[in-house]
């Protein structure tokens, strides 16, 4: 695809609209494909936040230019890969002598591999592969890591890169993952972007890789998981593979069908890097704004004091999403994810400040502090939510203990945990 090039979005079939790019100005365009603005099934797609207009005319993008956004609308944006696929990526293009390429080249890539529903045409052709070694994929994924530290002339494999390129760009988030899909029946493993039906199940993996992690992080968060569903709140089924990686079910791909998904960053605008407009407040306020139902409300209300009480402290704005139902027209908030303890446990920070701030503070988060967001969106019974969550630390250390964590990293993450507010 030639630079300056138009792009196609697609959803569900549909013909959205067109992106253009000015690559002098950094700026991109987007205008709704006539048929779409007609159609009366899909008037929420993109909730009226001020961003996308439902107008048949040309859409100018000029205040998105920074590291998050990359100058598209967010709502696009949020089809890139983050921290993690952008170093796979940008690896495997310099093993192709490839040193740069536009932001809708980028899209092109992500075609209709990426996370959610959206879709862009025409799309990069990449060659498929219908099976999948992780020891290949850990193996390739350490070298990178170990060659962008040495800043070595040697490039690493061009094909062992495609493999982990196509299957690991569509996660989000900065630690390595990839995207797998699992036969129901047969339990045979295959790239996770090559089909969405229902006869597999649809994971995204969290990779354990001994040579860049000091302490079983994934077996950290899988604990958290079994805390945090065992209190009642809301996730994804998930599992350990091969003991050590973890594997979470998508919610982006359900009953055999891509549902379109979008976190609360790419709905607003709202920068998840920038300590402005992040916090729970707003988040709040934009379930609001989405309709979404009081239990809803009263659901992020419980992950809210979950990640303060098990000191969660990487919890921003890319890490809550909400998911559009195509039959009512509306959005919901979408299951949890990335609950985990966010910090080294072998390293002892004496300040830490949080990615989305509570009564305005982003450290030392108290009673009165949560109690003061439950009043505002009238939470009933709050004290009794948040003794039900802190009564979870101890099914935390149990799983921690079954589940043979080191005792010094149990030991570091308990103490770390608010036992009291």
């Amino acid at each position: 695809m030639a630079k300056n090039n138009i792009i196609n979005v697609t959803i569900f079939g549909k013909n959205v609209g067109r992106l253009g790019l000015d690559e002098n100005h950094s700026i991109t365009y987007f205008q709704y494909h006539p048929d779409f603005l007609l159609n009366e099934n899909f008037l929420s797609i993109f909730p009226a936040t001020g961003i996308i207009k439902k107008t048949p005319h040309v859409q100018v993008f000029n205040k998105y230019n920074n590291e998050t956004f990359k100058g598209l609308a967010p709502q696009f944006a949020d089809s890139l890969p983050d921290l993690f696929g952008n170093l796979i990526f940008k690896t495997w293009l310099e093993s192709k002598n490839v040193q740069e390429i536009t932001i809708l080249e980028q899209l092109a890539y992500v075609s209709n591999r990426g996370m959610g529903a959206l879709e862009y045409r025409p799309s990069k052709n990449i060659p498929k592969r219908a099976t999948i070694d992780l020891k290949e994929i850990i193996a390739v994924l350490n070298e990178v890591l170990d060659l962008k530290k040495s800043q070595s002339e040697k490039k690493a494999n061009s094909k062992a890169l495609l493999n982990i390129f196509k299957i690991g760009t569509s996660a989000g988030g900065a630690k390595p993952k990839i995207i797998i899909s699992e036969h129901k029946k047969s339990g045979k493993i295959i790239p996770g972007d090559l089909e969405h039906s229902e006869n597999y199940h649809h994971y995204l993996v969290k990779l354990d890789l001994e040579n860049v992690e000091k302490y079983p992080i994934q077996l950290v968060e899988y604990c958290y998981y079994l805390t945090a569903t065992a209190i009642g709140i809301n996730m994804m089924d998930s599992k350990l593979i091969e003991e050590k990686h973890f594997a979470t079910l998508r919610f982006d791909r359900q009953e055999g069908k891509k549902q379109h998904v979008l976190t609360a960053s790419g709905l607003t605008g709202w920068d998840f890097k920038s300590a402005v407009n992040s916090s729970y407040e707003n988040l709040f306020k934009l379930g609001s704004f989405l309709k979404i139902s009081h239990a809803q409300t009263e659901e992020l209300f419980k992950r809210m004091v979950f990640n303060v009480v098990f000191n969660n402290t990487d919890n921003h704005l890319k890490n809550h999403s909400f998911i559009y139902n195509q039959q009512k027209d509306n959005w919901r908030l979408a299951p949890a994810y990335d609950l985990t303890y966010a910090l080294n446990p072998l390293i002892d920070f004496k300040t830490i400040s949080r990615g989305l701030s509570i009564n305005s503070k982003r450290d030392k988060i108290n009673l009165k502090d949560l109690l003061k967001i439950a009043e505002q969106f009238t939470i009933k019974n709050p004290k009794g939510v948040i003794a039900e969550v802190q009564d979870g630390i101890s099914i935390l250390q149990k799983h921690m203990k079954a589940h043979n964590i080191p005792k010094r990293i149990t030991k570091n993450i308990i103490k770390k945990l608010s036992h009291t507010l």
